[in-house]
């Protein structure tokens, strides 16, 4: 496994700090299919290896680590407000929450009775309540029980409710900064949806942001200008408007992505074999953060 730093020369500006270069680093490498970045409230990137459902550590200037296995499958990870780690676990069909202390508890297993599809990602707003998408890609289709593709909402009370049901499959899900804005992408018609959310995180007004993308889109970010990041064929960056202002081009098609660093300025980008990590220049969003 090995890092390599490449400088990628873009002619178009989304970012915060306006510059014709974009710095783009490989920081590992030589794994199986990289998935579920999410930075940690300790201040360490999460990542996991999904076809050998291994999750690793990376610690800028120290390198990465590997941390752990889940039999159930790791597709995104994510945190709340208070610290606990949140598992979207494809294999077992279900999210699970580990607490600080290790303690794993199911969150959401089953829907009107039947099993799960296989949770794909996931995020927590800052007042508890969690999204998640739950597609059936592949194999998956085979042993679907719901008859739909789902997002789903768990209330802080933990009470499970179907936000959509599509026929389409659901991928990426983010939340804007402010929590009002739901974002999903539909990897089937190449579209991000936007969901509001009010106070009590309930969701209404489904529409389409942004369409046309190249590639299936994957997992999707925003940033606290409201720009929305979209890995699909390349990383691709549109205005809160859904308008293309950017694209990030690695080499490999990138499957998720999240904002790290101490300063939440670096776009960590999970693509194929390889870990990258792009110097945005801008901060991004992170939703458990109060």
């Amino acid at each position: 496994m090995r890092a390599a730093l490449i400088l990628v020369v873009l002619t178009c500006t989304a970012f915060a700090q306006p510059s014709a270069e974009v710095v783009v680093e490989r920081v590992a490498a030589g794994f199986h299919f990289l998935n579920g970045p999410t930075w940690s409230p300790d201040d360490v990137l999460l990542f996991s290896d999904t076809p050998t459902d291994r999750q690793f550590r990376f610690t800028p200037g120290k390198g990465f680590a590997e941390i752990g296995s889940r039999a159930g499958g790791i597709s995104a990870t994510t945190f709340d407000a208070k610290g606990n780690m949140y598992v979207a676990e494809p294999r077992a069909r279900r999210v699970t929450r580990t607490d600080k202390k290790g303690k794993v508890d199911v969150v959401a297993e089953r829907f009107e009775g039947k099993k799960l599809n296989a949770p794909n990602d996931l995020v927590v707003r800052r007042d508890g309540n969690v999204y998640f998408t739950d597609p059936a890609f592949g194999e998956q289709q085979e042993s679907a029980e719901l008859g739909f593709n789902g997002v789903f909402r768990v209330s802080p009370k933990g009470e499970l409710t179907a936000v959509a049901r599509w026929k389409n499959r659901p991928n990426g899900i983010a939340l804007t900064e402010d929590g009002r804005t739901l974002y999903v992408s539909d990897s089937d018609a190449q579209t991000v949806h936007a969901f509001s959310l009010d106070k009590d995180g309930v969701a209404s007004n489904d529409r389409v942001v942004i369409s046309k993308i190249t590639g299936a889109p994957g997992g999707v970010r925003t940033d606290v200008a409201g720009n929305i990041y979209v890995a699909a064929r390349n990383v691709f960056i549109y205005s809160p408007k859904g308008e293309l202002i950017r694209t990030v081009e690695l080499g490999e098609a990138p499957s998720n992505l999240t904002f790290g660093d101490v300063d939440f300025q670096a776009l960590y980008v999970t693509a194929g074999k390889s870990l990258y990590r792009v110097h945005a220049g801008v901060k991004g969003t992170v939703s458990y953060l109060p």
